[in-house]
């Protein structure tokens, strides 16, 4: 039995992960949550909050490795919070998803799916094309801190590297500490934002006072000395300006099994990891088997990411999303790449409203790829006749384990399967996909 050394320090056997990275260990009964420890380890670690229902705390010491535990590449790692598993084997890492995955469904939704998935994995370094890096100017640290937030705490962690980054805005990290130092305002700089697509780099500027004739030239300098777009964000998202190129071609990515191009703007909501995008886009038409004279629903359709591949193997497809901004690049993203048979409208889906904004389209089959919140309001508002098959993917998998449930027990799905996918190598984000289908309308 795992008892306390004393107060402050206490041994553990580690038995798994939670959904945010932290080992799981039992002590007198009580789930106590461990910072850095991982399954099958024995450790110990130091209480930092004491609750009803659980404890917290950090490793101290490692009393008995994992056989899974490795070296973290980054050097930032274990202060940064970017990361929260680089000292996890990365098959581990997946072997911990796929677990979390079927822990939320058995025991929030009470529902398992009658096979699993091969889970989806791809590049596990220079996979992220996002990122909103914090900035801050602290005097007795040298001046302008560039960087992720540290994990639970508001501080800044200084970057010079970040092997999980896109290459193209990795080696730019060490030039943004002295582009800020240079301005006029540099601790009225509060974030960069960075978004790459397949051949473009683009970097907005959030600042609080405005800037000098100066600092916008030397922005641009900057811009034009290492090719890429610099916009500016003086206020709301609606105040973004191109600083240079002062008109720069959009943002996009290709997603080739279907012959589709997508641009988006800087600060558009796209994927993170554009190759597992491609693979992740692939399952889903795979499991939702689109035909030539079906019409397809997708809701929470965004930029039209899946929209327009379902449109490729579909007699007709609509897809619905809240962000008008969204709405308006979808539909032009339509005309770009010649697709003539999708439809998109704006409405809020988490909205009471009489009608559901899709009750005019009849739809065979259904894709969900909503936000953490999940899918419920949507789903009670299904009425018959239901699509014979949904395709949910999932970003939180709580939120997918109480939809499950009432995908199957309120209207009578099957739950076919579901798997995870690893869009967000060495951190403890889950992303998950799953099928139902109606009873009688095949496997």
């Amino acid at each position: 039995m795992n008892r306390a050394v004393d107060d402050h320090l206490a041994t553990a056997d580690v038995e798994s992960l939670n959904y945010d990275a932290r080992g799981v260990a039992r002590i007198d009964g009580k789930a106590t949550f461990i910072d850095g420890a991982l399954p099958g380890e024995t450790v110990r670690f130091r209480r930092l909050d004491r609750r009803r229902r659980h404890d917290s705390g950090v490793l101290v010491e490692v009393l008995r490795p994992s056989p899974d535990r490795i070296d973290a590449v980054c050097p930032h790692f274990g202060r940064c919070g970017g990361c929260s598993l680089q000292h996890l084997r990365p098959e581990a890492q997946i072997t911990a998803k796929q677990r979390i995955l079927a822990d939320a469904l058995q025991h929030i939704g009470r529902v398992q799916p009658e096979s699993w998935l091969a889970p989806l994995a791809g590049p596990i370094w220079r996979y992220r094309r996002r990122a909103r890096l914090g900035v801050r100017w602290v005097e007795k640290k040298g001046g302008v801190l560039v960087g992720f937030r540290e994990r639970r705490r508001s501080l800044i962690t200084p970057l010079d590297t970040c092997p999980v980054l896109d290459e193209r805005a990795m080696i730019l990290l060490p030039h943004l500490k002295r582009i800020v130092e240079a301005l006029s305002c540099p601790h009225r700089i509060p974030q960069i934002e960075l978004s790459a697509g397949d051949d473009a780099l683009a970097m907005v500027f959030r600042h609080l006072v405005p800037l000098t004739e100066r600092d916008r030239a030397s922005l641009s300098r900057f811009a034009h000395d290492h090719g890429v777009h610099v916009l500016l964000q003086g206020g709301g998202v609606d105040s973004i300006e191109p600083l240079s190129p002062a008109l720069p071609p959009a943002l996009s990515y290709r997603i080739p099994d279907f012959d589709v191009e997508l641009a988006f703007g800087p600060v558009d909501f796209v994927q993170v990891n554009s190759a597992m995008n491609r693979l992740m886009v692939s399952r889903a038409l795979e499991l939702l088997a689109p035909s030539a004279n079906e019409r397809v629903l997708d809701l929470f359709c965004g930029l039209g990411n899946f929209t327009l591949p379902l449109a490729r193997r579909s007699a007709r497809v609509l897809g619905i999303e809240v962000d008008e901004a969204l709405v308006a690049a979808a539909g032009s993203n339509a005309r770009q790449n010649a697709i003539s048979n999708v439809e998109f409208r704006r409405a809020d889906l988490y909205a009471e409203q009489q009608e559901a904004p899709w009750a005019d389209f009849r739809a065979d089959k259904l894709l969900l790829d909503p936000p953490r919140a999940g899918a419920m309001q949507v789903i009670k508002r299904l009425r018959p006749p239901l699509p014979a098959r949904i395709v949910y993917v999932s970003c939180y998998a709580s939120t997918l384990a109480r939809d499950a449930a009432h995908l199957v027990t309120e209207l009578g799905y099957e739950f076919k399967t579901a798997g995870v996918m690893d869009m967000f190598p060495h951190t403890s984000h889950v992303e998950s996909i799953a099928l139902f289908v109606r009873s009688g309308n095949g496997t």
